[in-house]
């Protein structure tokens, strides 16, 4: 039997503009937390001392 996975099933990209003070990993767990989605991911990386636009994708989203 396999396991059933926690969270939402959603698909699709969110651009978040990020904050100072943000790490990216840290930024992509407080979207998924939010959107109580299943699978989430970033496409680039951003220090934790810049800002700016991040790609963050959601479920099937994640594997382009």
């Amino acid at each position: 039997m396999a396991r059933r996975k926690k969270g939402e099933k959603i698909h699709g990209w969110l651009i978040l503009d990020k904050p100072i003070d943000y790490g990216s990993t840290e930024a992509v767990s407080k979207i998924k937390w939010l959107f109580k989605a299943q699978k989430a991911g970033h496409a680039g990386t951003l220090d934790p001392l810049a800002s700016g636009m991040l790609p963050i994708a959601l479920g099937d989203a994640t594997k382009t």
